[in-house]
């Protein structure tokens, strides 16, 4: 469980926060901003996919020391720090987001990426290189020793990145997998991937420590993994360790049709826990506290995960406390003397 302070949902699980996403092929490095972004009282902060396997994935070992410095300053503030791993698959080999975020030549430090077919993920995309299975069991590997060496850095919470059109993603969806052999066909065939890594990740990680996985619900595309897909694969998550589902969707189709609206996907995460039993967390377009609360309150989410309205306002779970009558001391000490009093505001 993931709780500090009732900053959103009293009795719930909290609040968590999504921090940057580094990315391989540029030099990363984690710097004062990063450290300076996460003292604003929250419950848990995450560092998104870091990659590197087969050019795609998963975590550079050269950046644990830095790691390390940035949870041990989380920590020491009472908050938990989390990191995601992922693999790219064939949406790897792309410029940063504020560069276009576009397929990268060999000419411009790009590669082949991978994937479950030899189909990329759209026109003028590059072609992916079907993986064999060695190389999906050096993935499921790598997976494992990301997981070592993310508690070995001080992380407390580990999330797999299962969703948005990466490589576990593209493996489970019939859009993106056209295998014929043991890891494509059928829904057993396609999560047999996801479902290794799980296994091979809970084995590694300490077993009294928080386990998500984050999903794409649905890939909003006739066809293509749908919520009963969902549904279907939390129930197999739960026994093997899982301990929270972050329901998110989309990312593996160009032609998805998302009806974008504020907490688009919270229905998702509600109806996962609801036929599931499993733990869920909500996240889309989820902006305001009482948005959040009003979903913690309504039983859809064991949690509600922020991530672009973090990067806007690193102090969100500071003003969500005051907005919904929350006493906190957990106010930075050089902000003290900026915090509104509840009583005052009622």
């Amino acid at each position: 469980m993931i709780k500090r302070i009732g900053v959103i949902g009293a009795g719930q699980m909290g609040s968590g926060i999504a921090h940057v996403c580094a990315l391989k092929g540029y030099d990363i490095r984690l710097a004062d901003v990063d450290q300076a972004h996460l003292d604003k009282g929250l419950d848990a902060i995450g560092r998104n996919m870091d990659r590197q396997i087969g050019r795609g994935m998963i975590r550079p070992e050269d950046k644990d020391a830095a790691f390390r410095r940035i949870t041990a300053f989380v920590s020491a503030h009472g908050a938990v720090p989390g990191i995601q791993i992922a693999h790219a698959g064939r949406k790897a080999s792309v410029s940063p987001p504020w560069l276009g975020g576009r397929p990268l030549g060999p000419d411009e430090r790009g590669w082949q990426p991978v994937g479950p077919s030899a189909l990329p993920f759209d026109d003028g995309w590059l072609m992916p290189r079907e993986l064999d299975s060695r190389e999906l069991a050096d993935v499921v590997e790598a997976f494992a020793a990301s997981a070592q060496r993310a508690y070995a850095a001080g992380f407390r919470l580990l999330e797999i990145h299962a969703a948005h059109g990466y490589l576990l993603h593209s493996f489970v969806s019939p859009l993106s997998n056209l295998r014929t052999d043991a890891y494509g066909g059928d829904f057993a065939g396609r999560t047999r991937l996801v479902l290794e890594v799980v296994e091979a990740v809970r084995a590694a990680w300490p077993a009294e420590l928080p386990l998500a996985v984050r999903i794409s619900a649905s890939d909003w595309v006739e066809g293509g993994w749908s919520l009963e897909d969902s549904v279907a694969l939390a129930e197999l998550l739960g026994p093997l360790g899982v301990d929270l589902v972050d329901c998110s969707s989309g990312g593996n189709s160009p032609a998805a049709q998302i009806p974008l609206g504020p907490g688009y996907q919270a229905p998702f995460a509600a109806a996962i826990r609801q036929r599931t039993g499993i733990a869920t967390g909500a996240v889309g377009l989820i902006t305001e506290p009482r948005q959040a609360e009003d979903i913690l309150q309504a039983g859809d989410a064991d949690v509600v995960l922020l991530g672009r309205a973090s990067l806007r306002d690193a102090s969100w779970p500071l003003r969500a406390a005051v907005e919904l009558g929350v006493e906190s001391d957990d106010w930075p000490t050089q902000y003290l003397r900026a915090r509104p009093h509840t009583a005052a505001l009622r």
